[in-house]
């Protein structure tokens, strides 16, 4: 992606651009059983008390997402966006700022809620199924599969974009960790309010709207 742009604004996904964690929806297609047990495993890798590696393959070995599970959920990212996304996302790039998606979810899942908010660039974690629609595998060795992850591909994007400003927005304590690498850290609860996030934000807000009255 090319663009005249020297601002770059960098979104969480799950939790921040739409309500839903994806991972969780995609075990809740799977039956009761299976979504409590992996809510729980993102529950703990989001509040920061365990890795996120130890997690991240565990939970696909249980739910073994097929393609019509995925489909749904891809569907349901769209429908459950933050309702003042569209809007501020306009008035940000008005503002010069480059949106971009940087999530430890998976990329197929994310790409069309991308593509309803015009957003180009989707920094999140390949998942690969066989021709017949059936889970092989997701690339573990994606950066925002593991602690310390999306610090990285700040860095890579500021290698590539050379930005004057960069800003992040999210929820979970993996979007905290950036908070070295970027100029601006907002925090985000209106979902999900983590106390840790909350403490250690540049900013907290309950709306994506807010964002322009402190960017």
């Amino acid at each position: 992606m090319t663009t005249n742009s020297t601002k770059l604004i960098v979104f969480d996904c799950d939790s921040t651009l739409s309500s839903i964690e994806g991972i969780d929806e995609l075990a809740r297609e799977k039956g009761s059983e299976i979504f409590n047990e992996v809510e729980a495993l993102t529950n703990a890798a989001m509040n920061g008390e365990v890795p996120l590696d130890q997690v991240f393959s565990r939970r696909l070995e249980i739910i073994q997402p097929d393609l019509i599970t995925c489909q749904k959920v891809e569907q349901l990212y769209i429908e459950t966006v933050e309702p003042t996304a569209l809007k501020t996302l306009d008035k940000l790039k008005n503002l010069g700022y480059t949106p971009i998606i940087l999530s430890g979810g998976f990329k197929r899942l994310i790409e069309p809620l991308a593509k309803y908010l015009a957003i180009e660039r989707v920094e999140a974690v390949p998942l690969t199924l066989d021709e017949a629609g059936n889970y092989v595998e997701f690339d573990a060795s994606y950066p925002t599969t593991y602690n310390g992850g999306k610090p990285e591909i700040i860095n890579k994007l500021k290698t590539e974009f050379s930005p004057d400003r960069i800003i992040m927005v999210g929820d979970g304590a993996s979007d905290l960790e950036t908070k070295e690498d970027v100029d601006l850290f907002v925090g985000y609860g209106k979902y999900t309010d983590r106390q840790k996030v909350r403490e250690g934000a540049d900013h907290f807000i309950y709306s994506l709207a807010d964002l322009l009255d402190i960017i």
